[in-house]
């Protein structure tokens, strides 16, 4: 028998232009407490973002993506990406447990990488979701 589990998720936007407020999904954060689970899976896709704003910095972009995936799996970090416009994530430890860094990810702000709201469902494979998830809003 199939045990199903609790997640929430958020999908990640760059806002490459704060004030007009317009986006492009660029990533999926998925957090199952019960399977002891916090994932990210991105994917930039630069010719989209330019036409929102034609001189993004992409490589800073791309660098606080990564920087989330530290956050992710637990992993110290300096912060998000220099570079990246008005952006203020701070820093966290690697004793966080998964909850506080999803916590940490999900709460709102207004930078160049943003989450959308808090959604939820229930999965027995908390990693093949991240996957849908990814392909069904980022790709």
């Amino acid at each position: 028998m199939t045990s199903y589990q609790p997640y929430q998720y958020v999908t990640l936007r760059c806002v490459p232009r704060v004030e007009r407020e317009e986006f492009v999904n660029v990533g999926v954060v998925v957090h199952c407490p019960d399977a002891d689970f916090l994932g990210v899976r991105s994917s930039v896709d630069a010719d989209r973002i330019r036409a929102l704003d034609a001189e993004v910095d992409i490589a800073s972009i791309e660098a606080a993506l990564a920087a989330i995936e530290r956050v992710c799996s637990g992993e110290a970090h300096t912060g998000f990406g220099v570079g990246v416009r008005a952006t203020a994530y701070g820093s966290r430890e690697a004793r966080d447990d998964a909850s506080t860094r999803f916590g940490f990810l999900k709460a709102p702000r207004s930078t160049v990488l943003q989450p959308g709201p808090v959604h939820g469902g229930v999965t027995a494979d908390p990693a093949r979701t991240l996957e849908h998830l990814l392909e069904m809003l980022v790709l």
